[in-house]
């Protein structure tokens, strides 16, 4: 058995900003996990949603048909996703307390491997286990890269598997190479974030706002705008002039008109994101673009919105499907 450690450099840890490494194995982070005292201060829930790796990808190259990955014992049930070419080739499901996948019967040949991680629960990697004979490389991925923000619509716990999480589905239709900001419950405009999205490389940036806004009233009709403002512009510090999509919540049933305890309602923040962009586009940028969140999930879907906020796992392959075609078709947005 040829033992792949979780820190050999041949792997490449796609969608991540930091990794955590001890004695024993290897967590991805989705902020700078050294920092977390000041990205998650006080009550903030956010490193708890960061150290979830979804959309984070575990890459490289095999011409192995078997393997397991072996990680510290899981939390929850879940699956992992091993996709190649932007194709799901298999899932594998794990129960609370294992500690590995295991994938068999893969294509012969040279090919790449993504290993998508739940996006459910912290994973914590200690090694892959290929059979003897088997030899791993390095394949770095050179597709065009895409930052997405949001909250738990984005973070998608409750996707089917790992790669059909809504942004899964965009990226691998459109063969991007995803880095997902979705923080169930803690997509609140933070400045830090917008800063980290800033300093990342980047070729589409899309970002979608409002839903934990609304849940937690934490801005007010005062203060949303402005932070949807301040967001765009820390954003366009570090990336001036690359498609940047900024998107409203999507149907949310009851929120849709009843007013929150700040005053807001789901209407009224769809049109203040848009007047927030509308500011902007009318000043030159030209590479704006505002998406009514009504175009990725609407009333009519309401039977794929079981709790009346977060879609169902067919819920986010339709909203994946619906960000693909209102993106690239209905706005024509062009990228690279």
């Amino acid at each position: 058995m040829l033992t792949i450690s979780a820190t050999d450099p041949r792997l490449t840890w796609s969608g991540t900003i930091s990794l955590e490494s001890d004695a024993n194995s290897t967590k991805p982070w989705r902020i700078p996990h050294q920092d977390q005292d000041i990205y998650s201060p006080g009550v903030s829930a956010l490193a708890g949603r960061a150290e979830m790796p979804s959309g984070v990808r575990v890459r490289f190259a095999t011409a192995a048909t078997e393997l397991t990955i072996v990680c510290e014992a899981f939390a929850e049930d879940g699956n992992f996703d091993l996709v190649i070419d932007n194709e799901i080739i298999a899932t594998t499901a794990f129960v609370a307390g294992d500690s590995e996948v295991r994938f068999a019967d893969l294509p012969t040949g040279d090919k790449t491997l993504e290993i998508w991680l739940s996006p459910a629960m912290p994973v914590a990697v200690r090694h892959i286990a290929l059979p003897d004979g088997s030899d791993i490389a390095a394949s770095q991925d050179t597709r065009l890269k895409w930052v997405t923000y949001g909250s738990s619509i984005t973070h998608c716990r409750t996707a089917g598997s790992p790669a059909t999480t809504w942004p899964g589905v965009a990226a691998r239709g459109k063969n991007l190479n995803l880095t997902s900001l979705g923080f169930g419950g803690q997509c609140h405009a933070d400045p830090l974030i917008a800063r980290l999205i800033r300093d990342l490389p980047a070729d589409f940036l899309s970002a979608k706002i409002g839903i934990n806004i609304y849940g937690a009233a934490s801005l007010s009709p005062r203060s949303f705008r402005p932070a949807v403002l301040g967001t765009i512009a820390t954003i366009r510090d570090g990336h001036p002039d690359i498609p940047l999509a900024i998107c409203s919540p999507i149907w949310g049933h009851d929120r849709e008109t009843t007013p929150n305890t700040v005053g807001l309602t789901l209407q009224q923040m769809r049109i203040e994101v848009q007047e927030a962009v509308e500011s902007y586009k009318k000043r030159g940028d030209d590479k704006l673009y505002y998406v009514d969140g009504l175009k990725l999930f609407d009333e009519s879907l309401t039977e794929y919105l079981p709790d009346n906020l977060h879609p169902d796992a067919q819920g986010y392959q339709i909203m994946g499907e619906n960000f693909l075609k209102e993106i690239f078709e209905v706005q024509g947005v062009k990228i690279g």
